[in-house]
């Protein structure tokens, strides 16, 4: 088997490579999506702005949210999630690793054909929501609507055989001994949100197939003139949308909860809590999709049912913010850069939570609709809940997934940079949506500006200055992670970790543990680095073992042979045919007929080839231990 070059890449299987591709395939789209909101705040910066046309801006602001939300924040998920649950859970790869390659292919062919749209006419124009009529040919007679529809059906694919893959993973391949209450609470949350994409994404696939129909084949499902109701696209879109949310924050919830106990010398305060609040979310979330809807005349009944349930969807997420805190509570708290960016992720998603019930008021709600308020308590919630999560992943995983370390003091820099950055960008917004600043709107003028504290043009001003102070921010990471490149070797337990991930080398080896792990508690790793000699209830850790000790043992004992899949290029060649029949719908029936044969010929390649690796490809060595835990040997791990 070749495992250097790029074929170990594009022909691998191994959950740990995919997670890789996911996460730098998502942080490229994430750049775009930066570049694309730098343009939007500079057109805004000062009145009667010229960076961009009326038809542009709408296009910028379209593409920035879908490739944010679609292209960024749910992949880099996903990323976290196909790397670290095998590892966390004690198993050698995922259920379906072939599949597991689909997934990541058919999201990159998505996303590439989504921005593909911007050589080929422009991108969409009818925000990232796409309410009817405006996504209509007589509103948007380009093709931009058309790719946007197509390509979230593609990336759709993508989600929704990734949900199916790690469900089955998780449920089905978990180590001896770990029962779903013994799972690191990561993989509870990401299992969570798989469960929320298992049934949000035939929603939306069913929305966008509406649109499809409606613009390329004359169907009439959202015109009023013909009898339909353009309400029924906003209500499809909305219950995928609503449990969105979650799929977008759950994951870095997990991420937090993971790394808050590490850096408190404390195991997680009410583990079952954290765990059933966050069923308790993914459960709610599919009860409120309506409070995005309260200014369309649904009727008082319905506003008053939806503004309960919006306020009662707070609780759960309540519960987990005095959960971390408690964590923290009486700790011995150590302030690492991943430390930094949890606790930012607990008081600014506070913010956005605030700012979230007073949408659950109706009223209140009726004036804030389509102003910059909504527009500032979207990003408290997704940049300070997601992504500030996600680079407290970066942080705290990137010796495990590289086996080096990033530059804590210029990880302290990039995440006071992005905090004072993210709150002069999105901050200002609550001001100047309350002020009556719509949202959507391409140009502002002097004379709209008013005048003291509360000029719409002084805020306006602060925040682009702030996405810029952002943007660098983001620079220090990626100046961080290249500098990371030529470091030493991470020790192999940087930050006396509890989780089963860090309970092999650092990277992880093809085949991840030598020895099937047994599971004997919450907490493992930590149970087994540490014995508790306290009495009558008090507790009191002491070290019985280095992690280099316990990895040496595991080693040393390795299993006889270790089953895995081999490598394969149908994965790609499938998820190519479903570009070309996008393609298709929207210049010529040829290009269906080609991407289809593509798909089914791809299919019998796929189902003809070996599923499993040669038998003496991943034989463990039988006692040495390995090199990689040689060169981690030397470090201190009690650091």
């Amino acid at each position: 088997m070749q495992t250097t070059g790029w074929r170990s890449w594009a022909f691998s299987v191994d959950h740990k490579k995919i997670g890789i591709m996911y996460g730098v395939v998502a942080m490229f789209f994430f750049l775009v999506g930066g570049i694309e909101a730098g343009l939007i705040r500079l057109q805004l910066a000062r009145p009667d702005g010229t960076i961009l046309s009326a038809d542009k801006y709408n296009q910028m602001f379209t593409m920035h949210a879908t490739t944010m939300v679609f292209l960024f924040v749910m992949p880099m998920a996903a990323a976290f999630a196909n790397y670290l649950i095998p590892l966390q859970i004690g198993a050698r790869d995922v259920a379906f690793p072939r599949l597991n390659a689909l997934s990541f292919w058919v999201f990159l062919g998505g996303g590439l054909f989504l921005n593909s749209s911007w050589i080929l006419g422009g991108g969409a124009d009818g925000g990232w929501f796409m309410y009817a009529p405006n996504s209509d040919v007589p509103f948007s007679p380009g093709n931009g609507v058309d790719f946007w529809g197509l390509g979230l059906q593609i990336t759709g694919i993508a989600s929704l055989v990734g949900a199916i893959n790690l469900i089955v993973t998780v449920l089905n391949m978990r180590a001896p001994g770990m029962s779903l209450m013994k799972m690191p609470i990561f993989t509870w949350m990401a299992l969570i949100t798989q469960m929320l994409l298992l049934f949000a994404i035939p929603v939306i696939t069913v929305a966008l197939f509406l649109l499809m129909f409606q613009r390329s084949y004359d169907a009439t499902f959202f015109s009023v003139e013909a009898g339909a109701d353009p309400l029924l696209w906003q209500h499809l879109f909305w219950i995928f949308g609503h449990p969105e949310v979650y799929i977008l924050v759950l994951p870095s919830f997990g991420i937090v909860s993971e790394i808050l106990p590490v850096f408190s010398k404390k195991p997680l305060f009410g583990y079952p809590f954290v765990v059933f609040s966050g069923a308790a979310i993914g459960f709610v979330g599919w009860g409120v999709w309506a409070h995005h809807m309260f200014a369309s005349g649904l009727g008082p009944i319905s506003v008053a049912v939806f503004s309960v349930s919006t306020m009662a969807i707070a609780v759960p997420t309540g519960v987990k913010i005095i959960n971390w805190t408690l964590t923290m509570w009486g700790g011995k708290l150590r302030f690492t850069t991943a430390m930094l960016f949890s606790v930012g992720l607990i008081v600014q998603f506070t913010i956005g939570g605030l700012s979230g019930v007073t949408h659950a008021v109706a009223p209140s709600d009726t004036q804030q609709t389509d102003t910059y308020y909504i527009v500032a308590h979207l990003h408290y919630v997704i940049f300070g809940g997601a992504v500030l999560g996600l680079f407290a992943g970066f942080y705290y995983w990137w010796p495990k997934v590289f086996g080096k370390m990033l530059n804590e003091k210029l990880g302290k820099w990039n995440f006071w940079l992005m905090i004072i950055g993210m709150n002069m960008t999105f901050g200002p917004m609550h001001i100047i949506g309350l002020q009556g600043q719509p949202r959507r709107m391409y140009r502002w003028t002097e004379a709209r500006a008013g005048e003291g504290f509360f000029n719409l043009g002084f805020w306006n001003l602060v925040s682009t200055i702030g996405t810029f102070v952002l943007a660098i921010g983001i620079l220090l990471f990626l100046i961080n992670t290249w500098i990371s490149r030529r470091g030493p070797a991470a020790p192999l337990d940087p930050w006396d970790a509890r989780s089963l991930e860090w309970l092999t080398t650092n990277p992880p080896k093809p085949h991840n543990f030598d020895r099937t792990p047994t599971v004997h508690a919450l907490d493992e790793v930590f149970h087994r680095k540490y014995e508790d000699v306290g009495e009558d209830g008090h507790h009191d850790y002491v070290r019985r073992a280095t992690l280099e000790e316990i990895v040496a043992e595991e080693e040393a004992n390795a299993d006889g042979h270790i089953h895995l899949p081999s490598p394969s290029y149908w994965p790609i060649v499938l998820a190519t045919g479903l570009p070309v029949m996008a393609y298709g719908v929207i210049y010529t029936a040829w290009l269906i007929a080609l991407g289809a044969a593509i798909v089914i010929a791809a299919m019998f390649g796929w189902a003809l080839e070996p599923a499993d690796a040669s038998p003496d490809d991943f034989d463990p060595p039988e006692t040495t231990p390995s090199s990689a835990l040689a060169a981690h040997a030397t470090h201190d791990t009690s650091s």
